[in-house]
């Protein structure tokens, strides 16, 4: 992909309303609440989607990149946290339409799963898989790769929510968006799901990565952003894992 990524190393729609919201983690993102999960858009002269929400969500990010002046056309990419359904529903219909589709290899080798394959060998990673639409193509991020977005939007591998989850991490802004590889229930934050995780105990390990990172704001897909005690609340779960 032109101009997409430079290795680190030295390096690169189900039904929704989109709602979308300006918030305060960052001056060029904007929160689109589509069914059930959020999507980040950032709204710089290459407009990037963070996410893009379960099949058939594609009408609602529209509607939240029109209602923000732009042209839903000019979508130039959309970076995909993990390979399930609520987060990568969208990105076949998003890639027929011109957009680039960021995903870790090891999520996308997994969106090949068929409902076949899953009763050859049946697991809640594999169904999520199967439900998911493979994109007809994808460009692979891997850790360390730094996307062209609000002023290099570094790529942190996560495994074990899924094989390849991560995490993305802006150093200007101090804002790391995490998808699911953490959650804020009842304004607490705490690990990846158990019940939704393909390996939980590497879910908690790879946290212990994100506390050594200089975060401000904490991006989750489906709670509020943490803007407060973010570092702290970071260093605790590493603590806890140990």
């Amino acid at each position: 992909m032109s101009g997409a990524i430079t290795p680190s190393r030295t390096a690169t729609w189900s039904r929704s309303c989109a709602d979308a919201t300006m918030s305060s983690m960052s001056r060029d993102v904007v929160e689109l609440q589509l069914e059930r999960v959020k999507a980040h858009l950032v709204l710089e002269p290459e407009l990037s989607l963070i996410d893009c929400g379960y099949a058939g969500s594609v009408p609602g990010i529209q509607r939240g990149i029109a209602a923000n002046g732009r042209d839903p056309a000019t979508l130039r990419r959309v970076v995909i946290t993990h390979g399930h359904p609520d987060h990568a529903g969208g990105a076949r219909d998003l890639a027929a339409g011109g957009a680039d589709i960021l995903i870790h290899p090891a999520d996308a080798e997994r969106l090949k799963i068929t409902w076949r394959d899953v009763v050859r060998q049946p697991s809640r990673g594999h169904v999520f898989a199967a439900m998911t639409p493979e994109p007809p193509h994808f460009h692979p991020i891997e850790d360390g790769d730094v996307l062209p977005m609000l002023g290099g939007l570094r790529v942190v591998h996560t495994p074990g929510h899924t094989p390849g989850s991560v995490c993305l991490y802006g150093e200007r802004d101090r804002i790391l968006f995490v998808g699911d590889v953490l959650q804020r229930r009842f304004g607490r934050v705490s690990f990846a799901s158990r019940l939704y995780s393909d390996d939980y105990a590497a879910a908690r390990r790879s946290v212990k990565r994100l506390a050594e990172l200089d975060v401000k704001t904490v991006v989750f897909s489906h709670f509020t952003a943490l803007e407060e005690g973010a570092a702290e609340t970071l260093a605790r779960l590493a603590r806890e894992v140990g």
